[in-house]
C-alpha cells in the first residue's frame, strides 16, 4: 500500500526572529465551537526553519510541514506572502 501523502500548509505571521535559523510564526484560524456552533479563534505559534534569516518581524508567510529539525521545529518556512512595510521618518 503505497501513500501519497501531502505536506501541511498554513499561513501566519513571523512573531519572533531571534533565534538563529529560527523564526516563531503565529497561525490564527477560527474553528467552531462543538456544543454551541460559535466560532472562535483559535491561535498556535510554530517554530520554523528560516535558513538565511531572510524573514522578518511582521511578515506573512506560508509553513510547511517537514521532518523534525530539532527537538521543537517541524516547519519550514516556504515562502513570503507579504512584507511587513518599514515606515521611514
Amino acid at each position: 500500500m503505497e501513500r501519497n501523502k501531502q505536506p501541511k500548509i498554513l499561513i501566519g505571521e513571523i512573531v519572533s526572529d531571534k533565534m538563529a535559523k529560527t523564526s516563531v510564526v503565529l497561525v490564527r484560524r477560527y474553528t467552531k465551537a462543538p456544543k454551541y456552533g460559535k466560532y472562535v479563534k483559535i491561535s498556535k505559534r510554530f517554530k520554523a526553519h528560516n535558513e538565511n534569516g531572510e524573514f522578518h518581524i511582521g511578515d506573512r508567510v506560508e509553513i510547511q510541514e517537514t521532518k523534525p529539525i530539532s527537538k521543537g521545529k517541524r516547519w519550514k518556512i516556504v515562502m513570503l506572502l507579504e512584507r511587513k512595510a518599514v515606515a521611514d521618518f
